[in-house]
């Protein structure tokens, strides 16, 4: 269910921005990183030690770890003596290699507009993608990313620097904005995204797809096919109005995505039943997705702090147990 409360959107229409063009004011980005270099990067500073090697795992020569065989694991890291002694199927992990390329898959489509208290879905997106960009770049990793709206992708190839990272906040920024538009509709087709996105990098590296999952049915099998060559984490962005509506009378809701709008009367009990009740099925529906997938997934509040969150991303790739996990 995708109904959010109206939200204004007046910016004006601008043409598709060019491939690697400064589509948002350099200051405007270059603020923002340097806030949060401030703010949640020098907080983390000893606390997420050699994260390029926490955060991204399995290419690399230096064995990290054996676990269990998942019906989605590559046969050809099967330990074939351990597997004997033990009587069943384990794989080998890997330390990643000290120069990664990351790739951030962004989902930019209308329903990340949606935020219930001080801070947007998009706004938690954008400081997510510029944080660990910066993470990643700073330690001599290159980061690209596929930004996914209406029209084609907007791709930034991988790089390294300081000056990748904002050239992806500017991206960013600018998707963001054209796509709150009020004529900036249609079904997210997540699926087709993913499929695009999945065939893109040939090299082994690490993807973030990072998006709310609101979308037509079909995405879990492209995800699972991504997973099978890349190291694959599903950042899933949620408000908490989503899932527990409130007694706030009557409201006018839209669907941010086709347009379509109505009154409902949240004062109603067996509304908020219902849309409780439906909510609590799509989260199961979602999750069950992303198990099927086989990826790891990181849960991001609108109202998660993002050093919290860095940390328990960390745990989460630290040492992965029998299964795929969620934080």
């Amino acid at each position: 269910m995708r109904w959010w409360r109206r939200r204004a959107a007046n910016e004006p229409t601008a043409a598709a921005p060019a491939l690697d063009a400064p589509d948002a004011p350099p200051r405007e980005a270059d603020a923002l990183l340097h806030r949060l270099e401030w703010t949640v990067l020098r907080r983390l500073a000893g606390q997420v030690q050699g994260e390029h090697r926490t955060l991204m795992r399995g290419g690399g020569l230096d064995l990290a770890d054996l676990r269990e065989y998942q019906p989605h694991d590559d046969v050809r890291r099967i330990d074939w003596n351990v597997t004997a002694r033990l009587q069943q199927p384990h794989v080998r992990q890997f330390l990643e290699d000290r120069d990664v390329t990351a790739w951030f898959v962004i989902d930019a489509s209308p329903s990340l507009h949606f935020g219930s208290g001080s801070r947007s879905k998009q706004q938690v997106q954008l400081e997510w993608v510029a944080v660990l960009a910066r993470l990643l770049a700073r330690h001599g990793n290159r980061v690209g990313a596929l930004i996914y709206g209406s029209g084609p992708a907007r791709v930034l190839p991988a790089r390294g620097g300081r000056e990748q990272v904002l050239r992806i906040i500017q991206a960013l920024m600018s998707a963001q904005r054209r796509h709150a538009r009020p004529d900036a509709r249609g079904e997210t087709r997540l699926a087709e995204w993913l499929r695009e996105a999945g065939a893109f990098s040939r090299r082994r590296s690490a993807v973030f797809v990072v998006s709310d999952f609101i979308s037509a049915p079909g995405w879990e099998q492209p995800l699972g096919r991504m997973a099978l060559r890349h190291d694959v984490l599903a950042v899933r962005l949620f408000d908490p109005l989503e899932l527990h509506l409130p007694d706030l009378g009557l409201l006018p809701l839209y669907d941010a995505e086709t347009g379509e709008r109505l009154w409902v009367d949240t004062h109603d009990a067996g509304f908020r039943e219902r849309f409780q009740r439906l909510a609590a099925e799509r989260e199961a529906q979602l999750r069950a997705g992303l198990v099927r997938a086989g990826v790891d997934t990181l849960e991001l509040s609108t109202d998660d702090d993002l050093g919290t969150a860095l940390l328990r991303l960390a745990a989460l790739r630290k040492r992965r147990p029998h299964g795929v996990r969620t934080a």
